[in-house]
């Protein structure tokens, strides 16, 4: 930028006073015979809102036409006491009392000059932070216990749902509560918990999500887990706390594993015993039941107290609950196939399959109550929140459509369901049955194309052959 002195006299008090308006020219200043106009740079890094325990650097530039050196003095809260003289102060570790306003001040170190006070720019600094992390070479182990309330804290979201088809695309979103300048982003998975702790392990192309955004264009079966993120910035890094965790589930049409639930249903009563086994065509036994419950909790069937797993089968006994969540077969690699949503309910429950529902097929729901006989009473079905069939002991789809998918439950008098997700799948069979009908169409019409060319090809040789004859007359 280029500073130009302004001569004293009045024919120049024009320009002066656009100078004066001018966004780059902070003051203009009388010096003898001449104006000059001075820029302020005042800058706080990495933010103006910081968290405790932040490394924070207060610098301030000051340019003026003619001086090359300045010695400056910091002022906070408009003291007239000078807490620094340094162009660049840096707090270590800042703290609440660090907060205020600030502004800089210059003096000519070889001249007579002096600037004017800068702007204020304000310090917000809030919460509280200790760095309380145990690493390993794989995992981070974090005792939630260590923080307060008041920690920065990421919060991470998904767009744009968590329930996805194999091939669906899916972005997960970091952000920082109230602050949004200069963070970058790490994302993990969650690996395991106890009531103490848990262990994320960092995602290999984590620096995919550098933006605070981490896209996968076309998820993939082992997409399916529990994830979180966390924050950083500065120079020594600060990190923020771990986000929520997002449960991610990738639904295909032919998983190397299933989950079988008997009893063959996803809602379940309170009390009862529930058994999910994982079943692949090799019966193989090294899979492992996995849960994440409503309490934000990712467990094994075998750490639960009412819980056992013998081979690839886990019991639960008793169900309650907290037993409500989405199940899963894990490999002994890590692998995460077939998620089921299982809901456990003290009262009425929907009796729906657990699997996708393929088009053509037949659906059929009932509502249950477990202290009837029969079990299926006569209720109204509702699909997304609307009533769609009305008293009757079992609503019956004959033949299922893709418009068919969506959230349905049951009532019974004042008694109603948890709603359950029904999938509806493509039919291949059906797919083949149409190229066949194609094909087939085709080849009936292909005789009556042949004759129909045959006749024009003879057509057109007789006219020829006609007109021969003519010129021949001729």
């Amino acid at each position: 930028m280029t500073i130009t002195a302004i001569e004293n006299n009045t024919s120049v008090s024009s320009d002066l006073a656009c100078v004066l308006q001018s966004s780059n020219c902070v003051h203009a200043v009388k010096a003898a015979h001449y104006f000059y106009c001075e820029l302020f740079t005042v800058t706080i890094k990495p933010a103006q809102h910081v968290f405790r325990g932040e490394t924070v650097t207060l610098r301030c530039d000051i340019y003026a036409e003619g001086v090359s050196s300045w010695q400056y003095s910091w002022y906070k809260d408009s003291s007239g006491n000078v807490f620094s003289e340094l162009q660049e102060h840096t707090f270590s570790s800042v703290t609440e009392s660090d907060a205020g306003k600030y502004s800089c001040y210059g003096v000519e170190r070889e001249g007579s000059r002096t600037s004017r006070s800068s702007d204020e720019v304000t310090l917000t600094v809030s919460g509280e932070f200790d760095h309380l992390f145990t690493h390993t070479h794989k995992f981070i182990m974090l005792l939630m216990s260590d923080f307060s309330s008041s920690d920065p804290r990421a919060v991470l979201s998904v767009s744009p749902q968590t329930w996805l088809t194999e091939g669906d695309p899916v972005t997960l979103i970091c952000e920082v509560s109230g602050s949004s300048t200069g963070w970058t982003f790490s994302w993990f998975t969650d690996t395991g918990s106890s009531d103490y702790s848990s262990c994320y392990d960092l995602l290999s192309d984590s620096s995919r999500g550098a933006g605070g955004n981490y896209t996968v264009s076309s998820a993939a079966l082992n997409h399916t887990g529990v994830y979180v993120c966390r924050a950083e910035r500065g120079e020594p890094a600060y990190k923020t706390q771990y986000s929520n965790t997002q449960l991610i589930c990738v639904t295909g049409v032919s998983p190397p594993v299933s989950l079988i639930v008997r009893p063959s249903r996803t809602q379940h009563f309170t009390s009862d015993s529930l058994s999910l086994s994982c079943e692949d065509q090799s019966n193989s036994t090294g899979w492992t039941v996995r849960r994440y419950t409503d309490s934000w909790r990712l467990e094994d069937c075998s750490s639960l107290r009412r819980g056992s797993q013998t081979g690839s089968t886990c019991t639960i006994r008793d169900t309650i609950t907290h037993d409500t969540g989405v199940y899963w077969c894990e490999s002994e690699s890590g692998e995460k196939y077939h998620p089921v949503n299982i809901t456990v309910h003290l009262g009425v429950i929907l009796e729906s399959p657990v699997h996708p529902v393929t088009e053509g097929e037949t659906l059929t729901l009932r509502c249950l109550d477990r202290h009837t006989t029969p079990p299926n009473l006569r209720a109204d079905f509702y699909k997304d929140g609307s009533l769609i069939q009305s008293q009757t002991t079992e609503m019956i789809i004959s033949t299922v459509l893709k418009s068919h998918e969506g959230f349905y439950s049951c009532k019974h008098r004042e008694r109603e369901s948890p709603k359950s997700w029904i999938s509806v799948t493509a039919s291949h069979s059906g797919s083949q049955i149409s190229v066949l009908h194609t094909l087939s169409s085709v080849l009936a019409v292909s005789p009556y194309l042949l004759v129909t060319v045959v006749l024009i090809f003879k057509c057109c040789r007789m006219r020829a052959a006609s007109v021969e004859e003519q010129e021949t007359a001729i």
